[in-house]
């Protein structure tokens, strides 16, 4: 496994959560996980940096830092609404022109917008912040009901919570789903939530409360590999189909079919990962019925083959298991 180094870029006024969050899943070593991550926090001015929690940090790296990692994260800008310093701007310009992955966790997309990197791109922010980052930046692109956007170079997350699934998501990105599931685990986090943020900018209606689908979702994710129709999860949530497509689009905003093809592959990612099995075996196993299926499902979703995630990410050496036929 190859070391990706992370650096967390932090700011006076800085949020304590978001930059716990990013060490959470980069910072830490983890019993059984081979080390994925090297992880290191720098500032513009080495030294006592204030937080929001009403206590200091000790900094010792400046922003030179930036110019040797794979990774630029930035945990929130408190202070968006004042020009950021032109050294910071300066340093994520030129990271990210040197190919760094720069990433926004919450406020901070307003900083990115405002080096350009943003610019006639797809963001989004807290959703509480989304109007105004459109308004002070119309060329870009805000989506306020997403949690994360990840697009290869750049990625942006919603508020809070929202920055531990995009980190979540990054590590999966570098290192596997079964590494990501591994770390989500420990932080007794889901590796993946479904669904967008307005779902918690309100509150349920009075007279019409939510019920949760997780009841059925674990039903269905101890039966991935059977024959799941909408008729089979209407039953199991004892409601009509037509009531269950909108629970379904108003708690994870997507059909039912949607959600079990997301499980699914995700499903086949950690037995790629973690076993030699033949593709059309691991077909069956998660209830894609074929390896062509699979090929076609996951290339949709992921843009790569089953052998070509296998070869990236599989931990164990290719053998009899793994050449047979439905291998490519």
């Amino acid at each position: 496994m190859s070391l990706h180094r992370v650096a967390a870029l932090v700011l006076p006024g800085q949020s304590t959560f978001e930059l716990a969050s990013a060490a959470e899943v980069f910072g830490l070593r983890r019993p059984g996980l081979p080390r994925g991550y090297d992880f290191a926090v720098c500032t513009e001015h080495p030294g006592a940096v204030p937080t929001l929690a009403g206590y200091d940090m000790l900094i010792g790296a400046d922003l030179t830092a930036l110019d040797a990692v794979d990774t630029v994260l930035v945990p929130g800008w408190h202070d968006r609404t004042e020009p950021a310093p032109p050294a910071v701007i300066d340093a994520l310009r030129r990271a990210h022109s040197r190919g760094a992955r720069v990433v926004a966790i919450c406020s901070a997309a307003f900083l990115l917008a405002e080096a350009g990197l943003l610019s006639r791109r797809r963001a989004t922010t807290h959703w509480r912040l989304a109007g105004e980052l459109a308004a002070r930046f119309p060329d870009v692109e805000v989506e306020p009901d997403t949690l994360y956007i990840d697009l290869g170079d750049v990625a942006t997350s919603a508020g809070t919570a929202a920055g531990i699934d995009l980190c979540l998501h990054l590590a999966r990105t570098d290192h596997g789903a079964a590494y990501a599931a591994h770390v989500a685990r420990h932080m007794v986090m889901p590796p993946h939530r479904e669904g967008g943020q307005l779902q918690y900018s309100t509150g349920a209606v009075a007279d019409r409360p939510v019920e949760s689908l997780a009841p059925v979702l674990d039903w269905a994710t101890e039966r991935l590999h059977q024959p799941l129709t909408l008729d089979a999860f209407a039953a199991q949530a004892r409601t009509s189909p037509r009531t269950l497509a909108r629970r379904f689009a108003d708690q994870l905003g997507m059909s039912p079919g949607r959600w079990l093809l997301q499980q699914r592959v995700a499903a086949a990612r950690a037995l790629l990962e973690e076993t030699n099995l033949p593709i059309e075996t691991v077909a069956q196993r998660v209830g894609l019925s074929s390896a062509t299926n699979l090929r076609r499902r996951f290339h949709a979703l992921l843009h790569t083959t089953p052998a070509a995630y296998r070869r990236s990410f599989g931990r164990h050496e290719q053998g009899a298991g793994s050449g047979g036929p439905g291998t490519d």
